[in-house]
């Protein structure tokens, strides 16, 4: 009788309702070719060499869109996640970062795409970052990121054969393996304060060593390392590139003096692997002056990074406004498909608007950087003629905004999206939501904080004010936007510029700083909609 119940009770529960032509549908989605708009945005920002990039897109996203998303969907799961093996089996200190079988397979097939050579035009590479960066961090993002920013530094500063050697390996690939670069920059007392660093750079028996801890290391598997460190007896901060492995070392792991203690315990980018290290004596090779450290790594290698978040925020919302706009149309609640209720048709035009005027923004920053001819550059050019100048303090202010602005729009937006797919919005093995939701939690913070990137812009600004006054630069910003929305702006620039800092703890500077923050939220979301508009006005060819 009591197995009668039970089979009764089962039959009356079943419940045939299933989710498979949802899953159908994202299982056989393109990223890039049932894309239209961003197809439509890449073919007015690339012109004429819109065919190639389209090419190039194509045939990366039949990857991205099912190898590798599947690749990154797998590593996500924490019985997949990196640790640490500080010991071999003969007692041999070797620090491995064990990460799974996926996670190097996909690294290896992407770096392979040679996004970083000679022979890949900027406009390609930077249409391949977009789509890779769909499929969140992945333990990818930031490792490309890093490489970026160290080639861009070796490309203005590598002057001996060990630094070309290295820049090859990351550019070129040496015998079809691409080298991997890293950022080892914070340490315990300091985080964002660079100039606090303790690290310290001792030139001994025919080469600079370092010796201290650095407390925030993320992409720790990587081949290549920039250092800022303090050579000794000096009052400035040095850069330096550090190999993981000292020539003919990496197959017996033994690593370039210096150990790893422990992998961070982090709520996102789980599957980048993020630790403390310490230097006892690692071999490095200054790169650029070394009274020059801190200018460089923020004007060269940080602002790589900068860019990056800009472009993973972008790709995060529209990989969230494609999956969230699949689920309305077919979820039904109420005798009602999702995308029929107005208070959810709201919700997404919302998502759609941010992840599209992003996405317009990104890639009018992008052009700009492009446009403007010049490598990236430490510190505030005060130098050159006029409009060289207000032309590369306009692209450094836009990179810092674009930071700051996607880096809060990201997080909101995801969420956004996860309400819409209720309680199956927290579920990781659901949807990619929650993953994305986590990773740009990090990158709001990566790169520089909320607050000091808005202390610094509104430093910059009164740093140039006698060769670049705020209500030019304003217009510069906004140009193609209305004569009364950039008249608006300005009168407001105008108040926040009567006081010179952003340092005296008064009632006047804090209330000032609440006004600070979202008119620069404002005033980015101005500039991505003139963007947006532009993209909309476009016409495609066919």
């Amino acid at each position: 009788m009591k197995h009668l119940s039970t089979q009764n009770h089962t039959d009356h529960g079943a419940n045939e309702y299933t989710f498979d032509n949802y899953l159908s549908w994202r299982d056989q989605v393109n990223y890039y070719t049932d894309d239209n708009f961003l197809q439509k945005v890449i073919q007015q920002y690339t012109g004429n060499l819109f065919q190639t990039v389209d090419q190039a897109a194509r045939e990366i996203s039949e990857k991205v869109s099912f190898r590798w998303r599947d690749m990154a969907n797998s590593i996500a799961y924490p019985e997949n996640r990196p640790y640490m093996m500080h010991y071999d089996a003969h007692n041999h200190r070797i620090d491995r970062i064990v990460r799974p079988r996926e996670t190097v397979d996909m690294e290896k097939d992407i770096f392979s795409e040679a996004v970083f050579s000679k022979n890949t035009h900027p406009w390609v590479k930077f249409v391949k970052l977009l789509l890779i960066y769909e499929n969140g961090e992945a333990c990818i993002a930031c490792p490309l990121t890093c490489t970026e920013g160290l080639i861009a530094l070796l490309d203005e500063f590598a002057d001996t054969p060990e630094l070309k050697r290295i820049q090859l390996h990351l550019k070129e690939g040496v015998d079809g393996n691409f080298g991997i670069g890293a950022q080892f920059i914070s340490e315990i007392q300091g985080g964002s304060d660079i100039p606090s660093n303790v690290v310290e750079a001792r030139f001994e028996n025919g080469s600079w060593q370092l010796f201290g801890n650095k407390f925030f290391c993320s992409a720790t598997h990587a081949d290549y390392t920039v250092v800022t460190a303090r050579p000794i007896h000096s009052e400035k901060i040095g850069l330096f590139v550090v190999p993981s492995w000292l020539p003919g070392n990496k197959a017996r792991e033994i690593r370039n003096n210096y150990v790893i203690h422990r992998l961070k315990y982090k709520m996102g980018t789980v599957e980048l692997p993020t630790a403390e290290i310490t230097y006892n004596g690692a071999v490095a090779y200054p790169v650029g002056p070394l009274d020059r450290g801190v200018a460089n790594v923020v004007g060269i290698v940080l602002t790589c990074s900068r860019l990056t978040v800009g472009l993973s925020g972008a790709a995060s919302m529209i990989r969230v406004l494609r999956e969230i706009k699949a689920y309305s149309e077919f979820r039904e609640a109420f005798g009602m498909k999702l995308s029929q209720f107005p208070m959810v048709a709201s919700q997404i035009q919302k998502i759609e608007k941010y992840a599209q005027r992003t996405l317009c923004g990104a890639f009018k920053v992008y052009q700009t950087y492009l446009d403007s001819g010049f490598p990236l550059v430490g510190g505030l050019q005060t130098k050159g003629d006029m409009t060289s100048r207000q032309k590369q303090f306009l692209l450094r202010e836009l990179i810092l905004f674009q930071k700051i602005t996607t880096a809060q729009d990201a997080p909101d937006i995801i969420r956004l999206g996860m309400s819409i797919l209720g309680g199956h919005g927290v579920m990781e093995d659901f949807s990619v939501l929650p993953r994305l939701s986590r990773d740009a939690a990090v990158n709001e913070l990566w790169e520089g904080p909320r607050n000091v990137l808005l202390t610094q812009i509104h430093r910059d600004l009164h740093r140039v004010s006698d060769w670049y006054p705020a209500d030019v630069w304003v217009a510069d910003m906004l140009e193609g936007a209305s004569p009364q929305t950039i008249a608006m702006f300005q009168k407001e620039m105008r108040h926040f510029m009567e006081l010179p800092h952003l340092f005296d703890m008064t009632s006047k500077t804090i209330e000032l700083c609440e006004q600070w923050d979202p008119f620069c939220q404002r005033l980015f979301h101005e500039y991505q909609t003139i963007a947006q508009l532009f993209t909309n006005d476009f016409e495609t060819i066919s």
